[in-house]
């Protein structure tokens, strides 16, 4: 069994990687209390990987909000620590990244991004995760790490949170109130929503590759769906009936972007994954999750 750490196994998406680790992994699972990163220098992250002597590294830490100074160090200052870490206290580990699909901006519609499509953010945390990924890109190229990192598309399923558009209308939507009213930002954009335990399986697969010959890989559905319509099967699959309004204000870190999905042909051939989840499974799952954070009974359909 490889012994591999994993940073932010708290998180929705660490969560998940974490359960999907562990059925064939001796994990080292800290905690924030015993290793913040954002607060860890160099030192004491070379000094965890010598205790643990990892044969991987997951970092599924990081941040989605905040101002701009925030998301570079959670994100970007993490990512550069954690790498000159493992150069020198494992460099033998493979260390396994979570990036975004944020880092690529906006793409024609109608059009896949694949991983050698250009990275132009638009927003603070597209900018924050991008210089992580280039960052550990370059450590690989040069051979200091043994690195791959997963650019993560839109995820979801059990547990998503409420800082989420979906996860915030499941919240909502497990609250009923007699013709409530749901209001949410402009939902015209398309996403590629993908399912965490998808991620998780992605990641699975990219700790025990024997051999990694690219270190960018889209992880995502390959399938772009009008977010209108993914709320609208939230909605009917909660089994209520809501007044949907859109005049909030829209998120900044996507924004910009009104068209996104996945090239996954390079995970295909290099990592042999390939989502196994479609919308609807997810949906479900996302709804049934917070339902019963709710104590609402999940709506099952006649027949």
């Amino acid at each position: 069994m490889k012994r591999i750490l994993v940073l932010g196994a708290s998180g929705f998406l660490g969560t998940h990687v974490r359960r999907a680790l562990e059925v064939d992994g001796d994990l080292v699972c800290p905690t924030r209390a015993e290793c913040d990163l954002t607060r860890c220098d160099t030192e004491e992250l070379r000094a965890l990987l010598t205790s643990v002597r990892p044969d991987a590294v997951v970092t599924c830490a990081g941040a989605v909000s905040g101002t701009a100074a925030d998301l570079v160090l959670a994100n970007t200052v993490v990512a550069a620590r954690l790498v000159e870490a493992v150069a020198v206290a494992a460099p033998m580990a493979r260390l396994v990244r979570l990036g975004s699909a944020a880092e690529y901006g906006p793409t024609p519609f109608g059009a896949s991004v694949s991983e050698d499509d250009p990275a132009e953010p638009v927003s603070d945390y597209g900018v924050s995760q991008a210089a992580a990924t280039r960052l550990t890109e370059l450590a690989a190229r040069a051979g200091r790490v043994d690195a791959v990192v997963l650019r993560v598309f839109n995820p979801i399923g059990p547990g998503l949170p409420a800082t989420t558009l979906l996860g915030r209308v499941a919240a909502q939507l497990g609250r009923p109130t007699p013709g409530a009213e749901l209001r949410t930002g402009p939902l015209d954009a398309h996403r590629d929503f993908v399912d965490v335990r998808d991620v998780a399986a992605a990641v699975r697969a990219a700790v025990h590759a024997p051999a990694l010959p690219v270190r960018l890989v889209n992880v995502g559905s390959g399938r772009a769906v009008g977010v209108r319509d993914a709320v609208r099967l939230l909605v009917e699959t909660a089994g209520t009936t809501v007044r949907l309004t859109e005049d909030r204000t829209p998120p900044t870190r996507s924004a910009a972007v009104d068209w996104i999905r996945a090239d996954i042909r390079r995970a295909r051939s290099t990592l042999g994954w390939a989502p196994r989840h479609d919308l609807a499974d997810s949906i479900r799952t996302v709804w049934h999750a917070a339902a019963a954070a709710s104590e609402v009974r999940p709506f099952a359909p006649a027949g």
